[in-house]
Order: C-alpha cells, then sequence, then structure tokens
C-alpha cells in the first residue's frame, strides 16, 4: 500500500487563513429572519364577531302590494317562458323533427278519376226509366253505374244502401231486390231515372256541363209523368239543377237536406190554372253510395225517414180516395208482399 504524504503548509497560505478567519469575526451577520419583510400575523385566522344569516334570494325580492288590475300590470315583471327553445337548440330540434317525420312511411295520394268521354263505355246500355202518370214519387239519381248497366237494373252494386234506406224508411214494406225494381209503381207508387242516362264507372267521369245540360231533359220528363214529388239522390245533383235555374252556384247556406221550396218545384208548367198539376215538390236527400261517409248513417236514416213518412201519408190518403186501388193499378194486398 502507498503511504500518504503530507505536504507541509507554507507560511504564506497560513497567514491568508487566518486573515479570513480574523474577517468573519469582525463581520457581524445576522440569523435569518422575515421580520420587517413578512407579517405573519395578517396571515392568522380570526373568528367574526357575529355571524350573519344568509338569505333566501326570494325573500331579497320587494312585495308588490294588491292593488287595482292597471297598477298590478305596471308592476309585475314579465317572465319568459322557460320552455321556449335557445336559438342554439332551434336547427338540432328542427333536425329532429325532419328525421323522425321523414322515417315514417308517406303515403300515396289517390288520383281521382278523370273525365270519361261517352265512347269508354258505349259497349254498355242505358237504364230503362221506371216512370208511369201520377206516382207518389220519382227517385232522381246521377247515372248508371258499371255494375248497375250490366245488370240493367237500378243500384244494382252491392255496396250502395239504396233498397236497405227505401225499407228501412218505410218507403217499402220489405226489403227489395235490384232485379225488382220495374215492381215499384205497381206495388209503392215509386219511379225511378237518373239525370245522366249514360253509365260510367264512378261520378267523377260525369262532366258539369253534362249534367247541366241534362237539366232540361230531367224536367220534360217530370212534366210527362207528373209525379207528387221527386227525391233527389245526392247533392252533387242538386248543385246543377240549382246552377242551371239560378245561373250560379248555390251557397253553402242556401243548401239543406229535406223539402225545397215551392218555388224549386220540378217540371212546373209556365202557366198552370187551378186544380191543375203545378210541378212536383223537391225533397233532397242523401247519396246512397257505400263509399260516401258524409253525413253519418245515423243522419242518412233520418232524413230519408222524413221522405218515408210523408209517402206513408200520401199512400193513406190515397187508398181512403179509391180503397179498390192503392198502387198504380194494383190491389191493395200488393204493398204488403
Amino acid at each position: 500500500m502507498a503511504e500518504t504524504k503530507v505536504l507541509p503548509i507554507k507560511a504564506e497560505d497560513a497567514s491568508l487563513e487566518d486573515s479570513l478567519e480574523a474577517s468573519r469575526e469582525a463581520i457581524d451577520v445576522p440569523s435569518p429572519s422575515f421580520k420587517g419583510r413578512l407579517n405573519l400575523s395578517d396571515f392568522a385566522f380570526s373568528a367574526p364577531q357575529t355571524q350573519s344569516l344568509r338569505r333566501s334570494p326570494r325573500s331579497l325580492t320587494p312585495r308588490v302590494e294588491p292593488s287595482d288590475s292597471s297598477t298590478s300590470l305596471a308592476t309585475t315583471p314579465k317572465l319568459e317562458a322557460l320552455s321556449s327553445p335557445s336559438p342554439s337548440s332551434a336547427p338540432l330540434l328542427k333536425r329532429r323533427t325532419d328525421s323522425s317525420s321523414s322515417s315514417s312511411p308517406s303515403k300515396k295520394p289517390r288520383t281521382p278519376a278523370g273525365y270519361a268521354p261517352p265512347s269508354k263505355y258505349a259497349h254498355l246500355n242505358e237504364l230503362v226509366d221506371i216512370l208511369e202518370p201520377n206516382l207518389l214519387c220519382v227517385f232522381i239519381g246521377l247515372n248508371p253505374g258499371v255494375r248497375t248497366a250490366t245488370e240493367g237494373h237500378a243500384y244494382s252494386h252491392p255496396s250502395n244502401r239504396f233498397w236497405k234506406l227505401l225499407y228501412s224508411s218505410g218507403l217499402t214494406t220489405r226489403l227489395m231486390k235490384p232485379s225488382e225494381d220495374r215492381s215499384l209503381p205497381k206495388l209503392y207508387r215509386l219511379g225511378n231515372t237518373n239525370i245522366v242516362a249514360r253509365p260510367t264507372r264512378n261520378g267523377a267521369e260525369l262532366s258539369k256541363d253534362e249534367m247541366d245540360d241534362s237539366v232540361a231533359v230531367l224536367e220534360e220528363k217530370m212534366r210527362a209523368c207528373k209525379p207528387e214529388a221527386v227525391c233527389i239522390v245526392g247533392k252533387s245533383i242538386w248543385e246543377s239543377i240549382w246552377r242551371v235555374r239560378h245561373g250560379r252556384a248555390i251557397k253553402k247556406e242556401e243548401f239543406r237536406y229535406g223539402w225545397q221550396d215551392e218555388s224549386e218545384a220540378m217540371g212546373k208548367p209556365v202557366e198552370a190554372e187551378d186544380g191543375e198539376w203545378k210541378g212536383a215538390k223537391v225533397f233532397v236527400t242523401t247519396t246512397t253510395s257505400g263509399l260516401a261517409t258524409n253525413p253519418t248513417q245515423a243522419e242518412k236514416e233520418r232524413i230519408w225517414r222524413e221522405l218515408g213518412v210523408w209517402v206513408d201519408k200520401r199512400r193513406v190518403e190515397k187508398a181512403a180516395e179509391a180503397p179498390e186501388v192503392v198502387g198504380g193499378g194494383a190491389p191493395e194486398g200488393a204493398l204488403l208482399n
């Protein structure tokens, strides 16, 4: 192991170290302290003398004493509706609404059938009028349907309620079949015709001009058979007759179901002497189509029943005038079949 040599201290180094030690003792170095720079007592916790209670914001609102309506309305602050969405949320709500509506299946709009020329149904025969002189009532329909024209009997479509309404209203004493339509004058002194003779699939295939042009023919038919009354089976038929007579469309407040004014009699002659036929009374009733939902079925029954009561009353009066004949030449017992 190597021996460590200690070098002797030189005289100038010793004197320098002694002078440094003497200078340290001569300088009075204070101990570290924050006094004079930071007062710790300022940060000491001190409890408050009195503790104030926190009041509710509602209690801070000044109370408004009740007074008259003008004062209360002027002093009561307006409150904004909390339910109204903010402008930033409006686009989001709109997008959600649009997405929900677009997700639902859209129904394809039903396209109504347009006008059909007579050539379209030229292969079908027109319906034969059921008319005789001095009937109690003649029914005036729109025009024959395809099923009616094919079978050759009035109101032949199974969904049509014409024959059911005749029975429920008392116009007939039993539910008749369409094939029995020719026996209406003999059994019940009733008749049937249409404002337009040619058949179509539905009324939309007729034009207004075509209906209006047929009014004059209808008036002439009534003058020929002279019934006591006519029953207009459907609002659109009466609207057409009104347009021709008054030169304008009927107003909503002018239309009504039931008996019309005496001035609206069908087929009335220009001049009629006392005791002569002065035209047929007009009764407007609802359509009998099974597709029509307005008016309701109960309302239809009520309207048709009003006509049935009148016809039944006239039958009784006619029977009293000529007991041996009740129908158009038929025995009295025929009405009870």
